[in-house]
């Protein structure tokens, strides 16, 4: 019973850091591209798809 309670402990654990990596992930990435939304030219954002219209 002991072993199984630390192998359930070792994957929750395991879960956990998993989820804390992806949670940092996906907050640099939104980041990132609101930086890079904000140095872009406001005129620039729809000229790619005036084109093919």
């Amino acid at each position: 019973m002991i072993a199984f309670l630390n192998s359930l402990l070792s994957y929750l654990l395991l879960m956990a850091v998993i989820v804390v990596v992806a949670g940092v992930a996906v907050f640099a990435g939104i980041t990132m591209r609101k930086r890079k939304n904000q140095a872009e030219p406001a005129e620039d954002v729809g000229a790619g798809h005036a084109d093919g219209e």
